[in-house]
């Protein structure tokens, strides 16, 4: 993961801009394996861990009707979450992570390890994306960091 975040934290820097993310599933892994890194703060604005609803409603502006027809696990949310910490931030691009870690919270149709990843970057369409990670919690919530690092490289590196 370290790779990733060097990589990501390069580009950023090379093209002035910086990041925020929102995290549920994650509960900050994102954020922190970005600021553990020297001169985070030349990318890195701000990050919001929004686990429950109402910290997504208050903090990043999901509206009911999104929780309410698609649920906190959906692609709609992420994209919302997203959207949200860019309005809420001076960030450029934004990255969101919502899903089930482990089976305590899985359903029939949202199962362990359904996870969503969303980028939004000022001035364009936001992207959704799903994953079906496999694995214990801290496999799964491992993965879905090095995904969202991941699909956050390539969309840096399209700006």
């Amino acid at each position: 993961m370290d790779n990733l975040v060097k990589e990501l934290s390069a580009i950023l820097l090379e093209k002035v801009l910086l990041l925020a993310t929102a995290e549920s599933c994650t509960g900050g892994m994102i954020s922190a394996s970005i600021t553990s890194q020297s001169g985070a703060s030349k990318v890195f604005d701000r990050g919001f861990v929004t686990y429950s609803n109402n910290a997504k409603r208050e903090s990043l502006g999901v509206s009911d009707n999104i929780l309410r027809h698609y649920g906190a696990v959906s692609e709609q949310c992420a994209i919302a979450m997203a959207l949200g910490a860019l309005d809420k931030s001076d960030a450029d691009i934004s990255v969101s992570v919502t899903g089930i870690a482990e089976s305590s919270g899985a359903m029939e149709e949202k199962p362990a390890g359904l996870v969503y990843i969303a980028i939004a970057i000022l001035g364009k369409e936001p992207k959704g994306y799903e994953f079906n990670f496999t694995g214990s919690r801290k496999e799964i919530r491992s993965q879905t960091c090095e995904k969202a690092l991941t699909i956050l490289i390539n969309a840096a590196r399209a700006i």
